[in-house]
């Protein structure tokens, strides 16, 4: 097991004037939580951006993928948002009943918003402690790449943010 698989969350990460900078091991992530309860990590070099819009803002687009909530006006981009979650086999879609948390993910110019229940903050995790995933639904595996043991017993798994934007399940 993993005693600590980040060196410094976001509050915690030295300033390039105090001389720490060097203390920072791994790449940067970012992580949140699906309306289970499951925490996740993307990435933060293929994350466009993150944003909170209120349901009310989310133009729902009739005749597509239960999975996809709508879309959202971007500075003048429109950008399809879908439910993360359920998408992952959660059967709890994310609560509406407030802003909702959107992580926009970016690949060759394609951008996605996934829907998330809560935003965790940024960690820096070490890849090379990162592990098989222990128990995936088959549903949710090809978007899952590994997983990080942290001391509480709990994971955090790494999701493929290229496989998820290029899934044929957003079409269905």
């Amino acid at each position: 097991m993993v005693s600590n698989p980040y060196s410094a969350t976001a509050e915690e990460q030295p300033s390039a004037n105090d001389g720490g900078a060097e203390a920072l091991e791994g790449d940067l992530y970012l992580r949140f939580y699906v309306p289970s309860g499951a925490e996740f990590a993307l990435p933060a070099i293929g994350i466009r951006e993150v944003l909170e819009f209120p349901p009310d803002r989310i133009n729902i687009m009739p005749n597509v993928s239960p999975l996809l909530l709508g879309t959202i006006n971007v500075r003048g981009r429109v950008v399809w948002v879908g439910d993360l979650g359920q998408f992952l086999g959660d059967p709890t879609p994310v609560n509406s009943g407030t802003d909702i948390s959107i992580i926009a993910i970016e690949n060759q110019g394609v951008v996605l918003g996934l829907a998330v229940e809560r935003i965790g903050g940024m960690a820096w995790l070490k890849s090379n402690q990162l592990k098989s995933p222990r128990s995936v639904p088959d549903s949710a595996a090809p978007f899952i790449k590994g997983e990080w043991l942290l001391e509480d017993g709990s994971s955090l798994k790494l999701l493929d943010q290229v496989n998820i934007l290029t899934a044929s399940r957003w079409a269905n």
